[in-house]
């Protein structure tokens, strides 16, 4: 899939159209009054994308999810709202755009090790990636955005699956399946586990409260409960992270062509 070039940096847009007049009402600023200039000044003009993404990952990390707009993005760059429209038509394409500057700062893991180190090591190198900026795992989850940054690390991971001997489509499955475990697990990490965690306990605290629920449990009707209490509500959320990382390579690695036996040898 290729991007869109009504949208990419090397889009321009015509200046005899006001940006609003391309707009339908499903695409309509996010704000309560509609834009204020029909034409943007010099200094919108000056915008890029790239600029405009860097600002509305400010505002993401200052305000979260639910305080992004585009209103603030483009206070964030010292413009009126209606300048952006010009790069960015609505909120959902400055996700697309966030969502390729988020990937932007990803670390390409090297190429050492089998197919199976690397796969891991792009599964732990993206949840962090995710983790180290506020409601990361809520932009990207979902949204196959096709920006410069995305395409790169997807044909890189592509490569070294299929290098690996995996089919064309086992590839773009075990691709696939490793953004979806990672974006999913760090969906949960960044939610609340309870009302008491959103309204300041730590992880550690809800998790110990849940325990003792779990222990003081009646065992007649909820054995299972009661025996795992402290292994369902193990905080550590490193290794829960890791065991399904390491069985998602396990079932991968069913999928490869076994090797051929040497002739004249038994297998051991």
């Amino acid at each position: 899939m290729a991007p869109n070039p009504a949208t990419s940096d090397a889009a321009t847009p015509n200046p005899a159209t006001p940006p609003d007049a391309a707009l339908p009402d499903a695409a309509a600023p996010d704000t309560d009054t509609p834009p204020e200039a029909p034409v943007p000044d010099a200094p919108a003009r000056a915008l890029t994308r790239a600029c405009i993404a860097a600002a509305a990952l400010r505002v993401l990390a200052r305000d979260g999810l639910a305080g992004l707009s585009m209103r603030k993005v483009a206070a964030e760059v010292g413009v009126k709202a209606a300048s952006l429209y010009w790069h960015v038509r609505n909120k959902e394409e400055l996700l697309d755009l966030l969502n390729d500057a988020l990937v932007a700062g990803a670390e390409i893991p090297p190429r050492t090790g089998d197919w199976r180190a690397q796969y891991l090591e792009y599964g732990r190198r993206y949840r962090a990636l995710l983790l180290a900026t506020r409601d990361a795992a809520r932009i990207v989850a979902g949204r196959l955005a096709t920006g410069p940054h995305i395409l790169a690390v997807l044909e890189d991971q592509l490569d070294r699956l299929r290098g690996a001997g995996f089919t064309d489509a086992d590839a773009a499955m075990a691709s696939y399946l490793l953004s979806a475990y990672v974006q999913g697990f760090v969906l949960q990490e960044q939610s609340p586990l309870s009302a008491a965690e959103a309204a300041g306990a730590t992880r550690g605290e809800v998790a110990r409260a849940a325990g003792e629920v779990f222990r003081t449990l009646p065992a007649e009707t909820h054995p299972n409960l009661v025996a795992l209490a402290a292994d369902l509500t193990d905080p550590d959320m490193d290794a829960r992270f890791e065991f399904g990382l390491h069985r998602l390579a396990d079932g991968l690695a069913t999928l490869l062509p076994t090797p051929r036996q040497t002739p004249g040898r038994e297998p051991r």
